[in-house]
């Protein structure tokens, strides 16, 4: 039996164990660690987008299909949920900052919400985008789970909103520490409430490297923009569409 033949059958038997797609995962985002880090951890060099091209790049040269990489990773998208909550940690260490500036967060988040979503349609509409891009696009600054729901709702396409959300979160956490440093915006609270609402969890990652009160207006921003915009977006889309 030629060794390529032998490799082939070794992929194909592997690739039914789930514990071969979560190894995949853990390595892959080990991999982009690393090269972030040896980059001096630039926000151009994002370990979660530098994870998925490792993936990607996998996953078509073994000729894997997603659904039978997902069986294994499912374990990772499993610890979302207490990831995500973990991130009221930090924010518990703010609350009293949190309450002096409760209207002041209220209005950022349902104007950068609203923006967010306004700009996205509008650019799509200029494009020619149908109605279904259209909604897939609406709230592609929300974290995923949730997004791929409204979409849903909204007569849009989840995978396309799920793949629009990860481009959004990558450019927002690349960029945006940057652009509001350009803008001369320097509190803290400020900049991870603005990171959080346009880039979500990619961006809170990102927000959480830079400092405590950074990261933890960031979840913040990321959690509320997510239930306003579920609660919100379908019935002014209802109303407008």
């Amino acid at each position: 039996m030629s060794a390529p033949a032998s490799l082939t059958e070794l992929w194909v038997y592997l690739a039914a164990s789930p514990l071969t797609a979560l190894t995949m995962t853990l390595i892959a985002y080990q991999c982009g660690m690393w090269i972030s880090a040896k980059a001096g951890f630039s926000p151009l060099a994002n370990p979660v987008l530098l994870a998925v091209l490792l993936l990607v790049g996998l996953l078509l040269v073994t000729g894997t299909d997603y659904r039978t990489y997902f069986e294994g990773a499912q374990f990772v998208h499993f610890l979302l949920g207490p990831a995500t909550v973990a991130l009221a940690l930090p924010l518990y260490r703010q609350i009293e900052r949190v309450r002096r500036s409760a209207l002041a967060i209220t209005v950022s988040l349902l104007t950068g919400g609203a923006v967010a979503a306004a700009t996205a349609v509008a650019i799509g509409a200029f494009f020619g985008a149908g109605p279904d891009i259209l909604a897939s696009l609406a709230p592609k600054s929300v974290t995923a789970a949730v997004a791929m729901g409204i979409a849903d709702k909204l007569g849009g396409l989840p995978s396309l909103t799920a793949v629009l959300v990860m481009i959004t979160g990558v450019i927002g956490a690349a960029l945006g520490p940057l652009l509001l440093t350009l803008l001369g915006v320097r509190d803290p609270a400020s900049r991870g409430l603005a990171i959080g609402t346009a880039a979500h969890g990619i961006g809170t990652a990102r927000a959480l490297q830079m400092s405590d009160l950074e990261g933890a207006f960031a979840g913040l921003a990321m959690g509320l923009n997510a239930l306003a915009t579920a609660l919100l977006l379908p019935l002014v889309w209802g109303w407008i569409f």
